[in-house]
């Protein structure tokens, strides 16, 4: 959460600096499935830790008097016919899994603006759905901001004013350039108004939460902003840093000692390939981007050589098989291979997009491209002194995993990608990030996918997975992920001890001391999850209720204090319309990851 204060405090500076007032952000969409094109830019599976992310981003950007647009309200969880299909979900998925992010931005982070979504709810346009703009978010929420439409999202006048958009955008891409008077909220709306046809009143509210958006970010002269200053990279490699997740690490495999003299090759079109431009509407024009191969380069010893080959191409008319030939043959002299592959956000004009990270497609299937699993499984017949580093957007399988000793899942880890990377291959940084989503090990373990609904009919698609979104859907039904909600191995060891469950009015509160007993210092993740012993209505087996990252020197030890408040608790009962909390007894969990449980302390709570 305090990382990412200091990241929305940086897309504030910058957005100053550009004369910007509102930032298209944060992005909190559910990863329902790994094949949704947008994932890269969503936070996580779970609204739990959603929620906790999402508050501090909104408020970086908001005490800087730049306001979040918090996107996309909701339930926009695929590009397939995203414009069109129509979400058929219950009222309880709805409240206990994709609108708890959108709460948190507007009644703990009071996010300025919303951005409606494209879709449909229940045969209703997300920027028509009166239901979810003026029912839960104006009325029931106290949501005092401004509704925005997703780019040419608004399909009609009566729809935007009645649904309760407030401020149109983007319809000139249905409509044409430059024809804004033509939106259906501009000369439209007005003739409608002077026929009597639509009560002004309904319009006066709009402009109040216009109004009130520009006045919440006005900002005075001294305010300037700042551009790519030294201290925006240097958060932007903390980040990256910190994102960067160790997924496995046989025998100490990695680090790799820098300055050892030794030759290293590095495979992989990821290695020098840049991301940060690509993806649609999430694409940057970064002042530079570090490719992994350059900070590799960069941060090497005198003594150690680098060599590089491609090994795949994503050029269709690329001859991958006498690419991966070269590299084999390379790899037998080696002394340790890196392959650097993954995904990319590919390039929205060609064919090829439907197979990566990027808005207006999902991708087919969760299989690496080009024959990259063969060719790794092929590199470590060869040379089984292989690291691997994944970048991509989403959880990908892995059949070369019981061949390799070390697997780096980057993500896109942005402009210091290639020096954070470098920092962490080399042990000059200890790798602490966790999986915010589950690592399948295959596609049908995810529950949108067994019980067979994505991406719909064409029409409708129904969210038969309900609340078994995620690792909810893996534990409740004693399924093993790849890698689990919530992994991350690290350089160093950590032990948790003296833990100790209480309540602390009504609410419950877990103590332990984390020590580290390896040799660097490091961060772990404590995570808390919860299960409802005896529910009237069924609950995933354990939820995320907790967590909180915590930094340990060498040989030092640090006490942690983790509070689960007692209204987490609650379910969300679709008859009664309500949250219920029932007293009873819960067991408290604390974890490493959804499926590394350490301890189970039965609580009663009443």
């Amino acid at each position: 959460p305090e990382l990412a204060y200091e990241y929305s405090t940086v897309l504030a500076n910058e957005a100053l600096h550009r004369k910007k007032n509102v930032v298209l952000g944060p992005s909190i969409n559910i990863v329902r499935t790994p094949l949704c094109g947008r994932n890269f830019e969503y936070m996580s599976e779970d609204p739990f830790l959603i929620s906790r992310l999402t508050v501090p981003y909104v408020k970086g950007l908001q005490d800087k008097r730049v306001a979040a647009c918090t996107k996309h309200y909701v339930a926009n969880n695929q590009e397939t016919l995203r414009d069109s299909i129509n979400v058929e979900l219950s009222e309880r998925a709805l409240r206990e899994i994709y609108l708890p992010g959108f709460k948190a931005a507007v009644q703990k982070g009071n996010s300025y603006s919303i951005m409606s979504g494209y879709n449909k709810v229940r045969g209703e346009y997300c920027s028509h759905n009166a239901y979810l703009l003026k029912d839960v978010l104006k009325k029931e929420w106290g949501f005092s901001g401004a509704v925005i439409s997703d780019w040419a999202a608004v399909k009609s006048t009566e729809g935007a004013v009645y649904g309760g958009i407030d401020i149109e955008m983007g319809t000139e891409i249905s409509l044409g350039k430059n024809e804004y008077n033509r939106f259906y909220m501009a000369d439209p709306l007005k003739e409608k108004i002077q026929n009597n046809e639509i009560d002004e009143k309904l319009i006066d509210d709009k402009v109040r939460r216009v109004l009130r958006l520009i006045k919440r970010t006005k900002t005075d002269s001294a305010q300037t902003g700042a551009r790519n200053t030294q201290e925006h990279q240097d958060i932007a490699r903390k980040v990256a840093r910190e994102g960067i997740v160790l997924l496995k690490n046989e025998n100490g495999f990695l680090p790799i000692d820098p300055n050892k003299k030794q030759t290293i090759l590095i495979v992989g079109e990821n290695a020098k390939r840049l991301h940060g431009e690509g993806g649609g509407a999430a694409g940057i024009k970064p002042f530079y981007e570090v490719s992994p191969f350059k900070g590799l380069v960069e941060q090497k010893g005198e003594s150690t050589k680098i060599v590089y080959a491609g090994a795949y191409s994503s050029d269709p008319d690329a001859n991958n098989e006498k690419l991966a030939g070269e590299a084999l043959g390379y790899a037998k002299e080696a002394d340790k291979v890196i392959f650097i592959g993954g995904l990319n956000h590919g390039d929205i004009s060609s064919n090829e997009t439907r197979e990566f990270d990027t808005e207006f497609f999902d991708k087919e299937d969760i299989k690496l491209p080009y024959n990259q699993s063969s060719l790794i499984s092929r590199l470590a017949e060869i040379n089984p002194n292989i690291a691997v580093v994944l970048v991509s957007g989403a959880a990908l399988e892995m059949p070369f995993v019981t061949q390799v000793p070390s697997i780096l899942m980057a993500f896109y880890p942005g402009m210091e990608t290639g020096n954070a990377l470098a920092e962490i291959i080399y042990g000059k940084v200890n790798p602490s990030g966790k999986l915010p989503v589950t690592f399948p090990k295959t596609l049908n373990d995810i529950g949108a996918h067994a019980l067979g609904e994505f991406p719909g009919d064409g029409v409708d698609v129904h969210y038969k997975d309900d609340i078994y979104v995620g690792y909810r859907y893996l534990v409740s039904n004693n399924i093993k992920a790849l890698f689990p909600f919530g992994h991350g191995l690290s350089y160093t060891t950590f032990n948790y001890a003296d833990i100790k469950v209480s309540q602390q009015a009504g609410n419950i509160q877990i103590t332990l001391n984390v020590s580290n007993s390896g040799n660097s210092d490091g961060a772990d993740v404590v995570q808390v999850y919860v299960s409802d012993v005896e529910s009237s209505l069924p609950r995933p087996k354990y939820e995320l209720k907790g967590f909180q990252k915590v930094m340990v020197k060498n040989g030092e030890t640090v006490p942690v204090t983790i509070k689960v408040n007692k209204s987490d608790l609650a379910f969300f009962d679709d008859e009664k319309m309500q949250w219920v909390f029932e007293p009873g007894e819960f067991n408290v969990m604390i974890a490493r990851s959804s499926e590394d449980i350490l301890k189970t302390v039965k609580l009663s709570i009443n």
